[in-house]
């Protein structure tokens, strides 16, 4: 990189000085003699690679001095003023003028390399810094790789969920349109014509003179009955009755059958369910 910006530094150097040495010399050729006029042009093109060789000096040494970049700018100038003045006295004063910029060009050049050698880095720093940089994209290749798999196991998370969830509720609709057949299927029987005579003849001899009705069963939590003790004395129907009015009446708005029939056996009484039913009709 450092032959990239010194190489056409020094090139047009070399060729603005030619071209000044061979200006001065046509120049003050025909008015001076030639031993004068060379030495004339040397002076410039000495002056002129004297300061720049100075510059170079203070630059390799991390320094910088105005006064000799001022100088240098100078006889830069005055090379270019020559050439110019060349130009505009000459026959082809086109051509001239258009090799009259060489060397503020050249100047130009030597600032841009002043320029990179005061930012230039060692080769180690060089790869220091790519390492920085490459593990800067590691690293930033691997935080987009696991937001990906967070993002893709998230997607399979909900995905499972929600497939969970549509078989539960399958499974829930299934279940609610069998009960549903279940519970129609009672209803039916509970109004069959037949239903009344079988139950009839079912309990006619535990119960008689109580014409027998069926209720469909009631959804719902149920409560855990006692266990009865052995040997317990049978109530007679006028006392059921007067227990189940009691425990009906117990509370205000009356108990519901099940809870009456639950406190009924909390309290240690005993009685069939058959019985117990026929006296919550009887009372109700």
């Amino acid at each position: 990189m450092k032959a990239k910006t010194v190489l056409p530094a020094v090139a047009m150097t070399a060729v603005s000085m030619v071209l000044t040495l061979a200006v001065v010399m046509m120049w003050l050729g025909a008015a001076v003699p030639w031993p004068v006029a060379l030495v004339v042009g040397l002076g410039i093109d000495g002056g002129w690679l004297a300061t720049l060789a100075y510059e170079r000096r203070l630059a390799a040494q991390g320094d910088h001095n105005r006064a000799v970049t001022g100088v240098g700018w100078s006889f830069g100038v005055l090379a270019a003023g020559v050439l110019v003045a060349h130009a505009l006295s000459a026959d082809h004063s086109g051509a001239w003028l258009a090799v009259a910029w060489l060397p503020i060009a050249a100047k130009a050049l030597w600032l841009v390399h002043s320029l990179w050698e005061r930012t230039a880095l060692t080769p180690l720093a060089l790869d220091t810094i790519r390492g920085i940089q490459q593990e800067a994209r590691d690293e930033a290749a691997v935080a987009r790789a696991r937001l990906r798999a967070e993002a893709a196991t998230e997607e399979t998370r909900l995905s499972a969920v929600t497939e969970a969830g549509a078989r539960v509720a399958r499974v829930q609709a299934e279940t609610a349109q069998r009960l549903a057949g279940a519970w129609s299927t009672l209803e039916s029987a509970r109004k069959g014509e037949e239903t009344g005579r079988a139950l009839t003849s079912v309990t006619t001899p535990v119960t008689p003179g109580v014409t027998p009705q069926w209720e469909l069963p009631v959804w719902g939590p149920t409560d855990r009955v006692p266990a009865l003790e052995s040997g317990a004395p049978a109530l007679s129907d006028d006392a059921l009755d007067t227990l189940v009015h009691d425990i009906r009446h117990s509370q205000t708005p009356p108990l519901s059958y099940r809870d009456m029939a639950a406190r009924f056996r909390a309290a240690g009484h005993s009685a069939s369910e058959v019985r117990l039913r026929a006296a919550w009709k009887r009372v109700a």
